[in-house]
């Protein structure tokens, strides 16, 4: 699945997303009731303040007389007690205010957590292929980035929906208790306020998307520019590189400025058609006061809930459009787990134990894309303890038949066997546990020498830790090192030079012990001295194995217990080096005279 090409079709089915969001949201449920009713009187507590200034206004400034229940509000009860109302609503606000605040981080970043070790199993356990087809800038954004839209923004939008519907319920609760007649104006006023929110769910699902492949693409050129830093300086790149980073920039720009020209004009929208009601209200207002329908107290209560009301019933905009973000980054969140990936386990896999006989690869097609095949017909016989050479030109599919071999890929047809049974009836893990490789630039993670050893075997004795660090040549320089074997090596293991970081694969790979090897180009980057260490670790290595070599050394091709030439996908020669040079005209022999004769 290439995820720049998303489609959120769900991103507008909201009990679609609400069910599959709740197993992350179940857990936490109590806490999350907590925040949300601690947000009702949040809102509330703007309508006691608009409602305290009814009794304010018509017995402490107009002098009228106010009895509740029998008992008598007197003037300068009202005059000392209510400023100390309004002063105690501010500081319960303050104070549920800061616990709701909390309580709402702390959902957020732990659904939003539990959701990303969700997304980096399901990363782990997909293909090849997907890696192929992603960039590394549209994975971080899709698995990072997408979370924390989708699950910190979507309580903290909840929470405010909360706030703003029950302050705007309280507010006009106190709008209807001064005068039903005045709030049926308002209230029909800010309905039409808050229509234009409505119209723009697709134009945001649309610049959300496009937004998000801007930023993977930002960055995958930050990914790119950190770690070709020196091919970026050797060839003088920085120029077309900050070229590039302005156009992605400018896009990233556009994008925003088209959804603000769409999103903009509601704000100002709605505070117009909002300072219309009010007018209205007012003239209205003053027909009620003159022929006495309302007291002056109960209009300026109005007047103040319904300006207070302005502010919870924008809030209730804002957030509603936000949340058309949060549903369309829950949508693309969704859209990962439902990414299946196409090399699995049958249902009956077995495992391997080993390797007895050997290793057949039979009519084996294969292809990266449709119509376009790699490998044409392949078929090898390897057995148990051999090393079979694979060499041929440049592109020809030599990598690729080794990549088939642990199933980083499946063949589009034919079948390779171990042991007589095809490498598909095994389970991965057990398939892997019996294949190491090394590579030409073989990855080290971040973390100490020690770490990325055990790597090949995590349980691995102190003794069988040693003999790898020996068997690699590793202790050559190990003990000139400060830290030794507990020394921190960088990310990809920068710190170390070529030969090291092959020494270091190498170990990884004699510690894991697994009887078939797989040795792609591991030495063709480094330099003679280093080559020939790395050369007698890869020789303790290989003992007792059965070994797939691509390699241009002579020495470790003519050493092979036969020889595999792969030309454009296909097997065109195959045998001893002895075998192969007699053949006049021979694929081999040519490359030979041009390539090894001179070593």
């Amino acid at each position: 699945m290439k995820l720049a090409k998303t489609t959120t079709a769900t991103a507008f089915n909201y009990i679609f997303l609400s069910k599959r969001i709740f197993p992350y949201v179940k857990p936490l449920i109590p806490r999350m009731l907590l925040a949300f009713i601690l947000a009702i009187p949040l809102g509330l507590l703007d309508g006691a303040t608009a409602y305290a200034l009814r009794p304010y206004i018509d017995v402490v400034v107009n002098g009228n007389t106010m009895i509740v229940r029998g008992f008598e509000l007197t003037r300068d009860l009202l005059a000392t007690l209510i400023p100390w109302l309004i002063v105690g609503f501010a500081v319960m606000q303050g104070v549920l205010k800061y616990i709701n605040a909390y309580l709402t981080d702390w959902l957020s970043n732990k659904i939003s957590n539990s959701i990303k070790i969700d997304l980096f199993k399901k990363l782990t356990s997909l293909n090849s292929k997907f890696f192929d087809e992603n960039t590394s800038g549209i994975v971080l954004s899709r698995f990072l980035n997408d979370p924390d839209t989708a699950s910190k923004s979507v309580i903290e939008s909840i929470k405010t929906l909360i706030t703003c519907a029950t302050g705007a319920l309280g507010l006009v609760a106190v709008l209807l208790y001064n005068s039903w007649k005045l709030a049926l104006v308002g209230v029909v006023v800010l309905v039409i306020a808050f229509l234009p929110v409505a119209m723009i769910r697709k134009k945001i699902k649309q610049v959300s998307n496009a937004t998000m492949v801007v930023g993977g693409g930002i960055n995958t050129n930050f990914n790119e520019t950190y770690h070709g830093n020196k091919i970026m300086m050797g060839y003088s790149l920085q120029d077309s590189l900050n070229a590039k980073f302005g156009t992605q920039i400018k896009k990233s720009f556009d994008l925003a400025m088209s959804l603000t020209k769409r999103v903009g004009w509601m704000s100002p929208i709605m505070y117009l058609i909002a300072s219309i009601g009010v007018a209205i209200v007012m003239l209205f207002g003053n027909h009620l006061i003159i022929s006495r329908e309302m007291t002056t107290g109960s209009f300026a209560s109005f007047i103040t809930s319904l300006l207070l009301l302005y502010k919870p019933v924008k809030d209730l905009g804002r957030t509603l459009t936000s949340l058309q973000t949060v549903f369309v980054a829950m949508s693309r969140v969704f859209e990962l787990f439902d990414i299946h990936p196409e090399i699995t386990d049958k249902e009956d896999a077995i495992e391997l134990k080993g390797i007895n006989s050997g290793i057949e690869f039979s009519g084996v097609y294969f292809e990266y894309e449709e119509n376009a095949p790699v490998l044409k017909n392949i078929n090898l016989n390897i057995k148990k303890g051999q090393t079979v050479a694979l060499v041929g030109n440049s592109g020809g599919g030599k990598s690729t038949i080794v990549n088939l071999l642990p199933r980083f890929y499946d063949v589009k047809s034919g079948s390779i066997k171990i042991d007589g049974t095809d490498i598909r009836n095994f389970t991965l893990s057990s398939l892997r546990k019996n294949i190491s490789e090394v590579f030409q630039d073989n990855f080290l993670f971040s973390g100490t020498i020690k770490d990325n050893i055990l790597m090949g075997k995590f349980n691995a004795t102190d003794e069988e830790l040693e003999r790898a660090i020996k068997g690699a040549h590793l202790d050559e320089f190990l003990h000139t090192l400060e830290d030794g074997i507990d020394t921190e090596i960088g990310e990809r293991g920068t710190s170390l030079s070529g030969g090291q970081r092959q020494r270091v694969a190498i170990a990884r790979a004699m510690i894991k012990d697994a009887p078939i090897i797989i040795l792609d180009e591991a030495t063709s980057a480094l330099d003679n001295k280093s080559e020939a260490i790395v050369q007698k670790a890869l020789e303790n290595l290989m003992q007792d194995k059965t070994v797939f070599v691509i390699a241009h050394r002579l020495s470790t091709i003519k050493n092979s217990d036969f020889i595999a030439v792969i030309n454009d996908g296909q097997l065109v020669e195959s045998g001893t080096h002895e075998e192969l040079l007699k053949l006049e005209n021979g694929q081999y022999r040519f490359l030979y005279e041009m390539q090894f004769a001179k070593a």
